[in-house]
């Protein structure tokens, strides 16, 4: 006679063995490779209550076409200047100094957004005169940035160097020309203007910003859990082949039947 399957349901079966024996010292191995790995990855790969955290982000950079330029004389006291806010020209009087200005802005790796700035500048000056020192403001805009100088003020206090620098210091946001190499020749002839030549690059910026404590807690514990669902299912692989196939010695109990000795 023809028999079938009626019902089936799977065993349990415990694998039973002394304390120093090689599998007990197998299962604490097992353990601690299952446990401990997923702490150090979690721990190296993102680090525990980090105040701080960094990224790289290359800025929107856009020269504003505002300048203000101040130049010492070789005649004490005495200067020229010049600027692109008329309210300030027409205060200069006598000290107003026209120059020729270019300015040129590049994208030199092709990624949309613009990183070098070359700016020149030729201030005519009189045979007699000679620049001793100079003092040359520019203004670039970030994007959602906010112009520092009020190029509408009828008051000269709003164009002084002095209140302009500290103004933008006091700001959260400001940008610092690093690693300048300024290269001053002389022996300009008599009828020649003063020239200024300048390369400004707009670098990728590193920006800072805090981190939540809460946020960071729950990252890193699913972070940590799903390395550790990783570890649990090798390692279980690992342990049924092991005691299943007895390549450590133990005692197979079936469960709910009495062990015969």
């Amino acid at each position: 006679m023809a028999s079938y399957e009626v019902y089936s349901h799977p065993a349990l079966i415990r694998y039973k063995t002394s304390v120093c024996t090689k599998a007990t010292l197998f299962l604490v191995v097992v353990l601690c490779l299952t446990y401990i790995p997923p702490l150090l990855v979690a721990y190296r790969s993102q680090g525990f209550w980090i105040k701080r955290s960094t990224y790289e982000e290359q800025p929107v950079v856009r020269f504003q076409y505002q300048t203000l330029l101040v130049a010492a004389t070789s005649t004490q006291g005495e200067y020229v200047a010049w600027s692109t806010f008329p309210q300030l020209n027409n205060m200069l009087g006598a000290n107003l100094r026209i120059p020729a200005v270019t300015v040129r802005e590049e994208d030199q790796n092709q990624d949309g957004k613009l990183d070098l700035l070359v700016f020149q500048l030729q201030l005519p000056l009189k045979p007699n005169e000679q620049v001793y020192s100079i003092q040359l403001l520019l203004t670039f805009s970030y994007q959602l940035f906010e112009s520092v100088i009020d190029g509408s003020s009828p008051f000269a206090s709003a164009y002084d160097l002095e209140n302009i620098i500290r103004t933008y210091q006091d700001r959260n946001l400001t940008t610092v020309l690093s690693c300048p190499m300024p290269l001053w020749t002389i022996g300009r002839a008599a009828a020649a203007p003063f020239e200024l030549k300048a390369e400004i690059r707009y670098p990728v910026e590193v920006i800072r910003y805090p981190l939540d404590k809460y946020i960071q807690m729950v990252g890193h514990v699913c972070f940590h859990i799903d390395i550790l669902l990783i570890f649990l299912w090798v390692f279980e692989r690992i342990q049924t082949f092991v005691f299943q196939n007895q390549v450590l010695t133990t005692v197979p109990v079936p469960v709910g039947k009495p062990h015969m000795s």
